[in-house]
C-alpha cells in the first residue's frame, strides 16, 4: 500500500470519531469510545511507519537543528507530509478527546470547539479555554471568587 492510500485511510479512520463527540456526545457509546486510547493506537502506529520511513541522513539532521527553510523541504517530500498530516491527525483527535471529556465532566457546551479543533486544532482547544472561562463567569455561584488567573482548565 502507498503512502496516497495510507493518507487516504488515516484521513477517514478519524472522521467517526469526530462525529461521535460533535454529534452524538451523550451517547453511551461515545463516551466509552473516547475514554479509550484505542484510536490512537492505529494512527500512532502509522506515524511510526511513515515517520521511520521519511528520515535520512539528511533529514535527521535538518530535524535535530530545524530551520524553516529546511524544514519546508523536508515537507516538500511526500511521505514527509504525510508524516506531518498524520502528526496533526492524531494531535488534534487528541485534543479534541480532551475537550470533549472536558464538556462531559463540566457539562460545559463543546460542538463549536470540537468542530474548530477538527480543522484547526489549536483554534478549537482555544475556544474551549474561553468557553470554559466564560462557563465559570456566568454560571459559577461564586463568579466573583474565581479569577482568570485562578483557573485552571481540567
Amino acid at each position: 500500500m502507498g503512502v496516497s492510500e495510507l493518507f487516504n485511510i488515516a484521513n477517514l479512520f478519524v472522521l467517526p470519531f469526530w462525529a461521535l463527540m460533535i454529534f452524538l456526545p451523550k451517547w453511551k457509546v461515545t463516551q466509552k469510545v473516547m475514554e479509550s486510547y484505542i484510536p490512537f493506537i492505529p494512527l500512532a502506529g502509522l506515524y511510526l511507519y511513515l515517520f521511520i520511513s521519511s528520515i535520512t541522513p539528511e533529514n535527521a539532521e535538518a530535524l535535530s537543528n530545524p530551520q524553516l527553510a529546511d524544514i519546508a523541504r523536508f515537507f516538500g517530500d511526500e511521505t514527509a507530509a504525510a508524516t506531518g498530516w498524520i502528526h496533526f491527525l492524531v494531535m488534534d483527535l487528541f485534543v479534541g478527546r480532551y475537550i470533549y471529556l472536558a464538556g462531559v465532566k463540566t457539562g460545559i457546551w463543546t460542538f463549536h470547539s470540537l468542530a474548530l479543533c477538527l480543522f484547526a486544532g489549536p483554534l478549537g482547544l482555544l475556544s474551549h479555554i474561553f468557553t470554559y472561562w466564560i462557563s465559570l463567569r456566568l454560571f459559577s455561584k461564586d463568579s466573583d471568587e474565581n479569577t482568570t488567573a485562578d483557573v485552571t482548565v481540567s
